[in-house]
């Protein structure tokens, strides 16, 4: 297993790839819905999994009606988060290590907004590691649109071709593929189907990825 070229310059997503954050939002998604007296199966999370806000709103609007309330909701969910911070997926750390030893500039792009990304980057520190930062305010589209990871290359220097895109979940390995990135995908809740596989190279893990470099 080997990339089409050595690339120039790596995007991490965050959630599911850079941090094992899934597993604590999917708690907070059922607790909330549980207060709010409905229930969520795991196939209605998992396809709210690497999708913006205002597409997972949508979602939730036509598994529940247009009146369910998603302000409470949203508001419940990050009760339930409160202080909480998601640990570093494993082989995170020396992947971004052997990134720097190699000379090879990393950024971000998620479907995140900043004020969680920024959490995580203080408590895990890294602040000064990626040289570019691209969150759901900083793009008028989102994942599985490919316009996070154009504006995350554009900001590294480097043309999407020679870009290499971290991903776990559909939406965002869609959106690194239409960019033109390189794409791996690191499996976390979801598991890689056929269009996933014809889309990006499959690894379990991170520590698989510095094999790739």
């Amino acid at each position: 297993m080997k990339l089409p070229r050595k690339p120039r310059a790596v995007v991490f997503d965050l959630d599911g790839t850079l941090i094992d954050s899934e597993a604590l939002v999917k708690e907070a998604h059922f607790a909330a819905c549980a207060e709010l007296g409905v229930t969520m199966t795991d196939a209605q999370f998992l396809s709210l999994v690497g999708l913006h806000r205002e597409a997972n709103d949508l979602q939730l609007k036509g598994y529940y009606g247009d009146d369910f309330p998603l302000e409470h909701f949203i508001a419940l969910t990050r009760a339930h988060v409160g202080d909480r911070v998601a640990p570093l997926k494993a082989g995170a750390v020396e992947l971004m290590d052997a990134l720097d030893e190699a000379a090879l500039p990393f950024g971000l792009a998620t479907s995140s907004r900043r004020p969680w990304v920024e959490r995580h980057f203080a408590a895990h520190r890294l602040d000064t590691r990626f040289r570019a930062v691209v969150t759901r305010q900083d793009v008028n589209e989102g994942k599985p649109h490919p316009e996070p990871y154009l504006h995350a290359s554009k900001l590294l220097g480097a043309e999407p071709a020679d870009v290499l895109a971290l991903e776990d979940s559909y939406a965002g390995v869609t959106s690194a593929h239409a960019a033109g990135c390189m794409t791996v995908m690191v499996p976390d809740l979801l598991l890689a189907n056929d269009d996933m596989r014809a889309k990006a190279l499959v690894v379990i893990s991170l520590a698989d990825v510095r094999g790739l470099i």
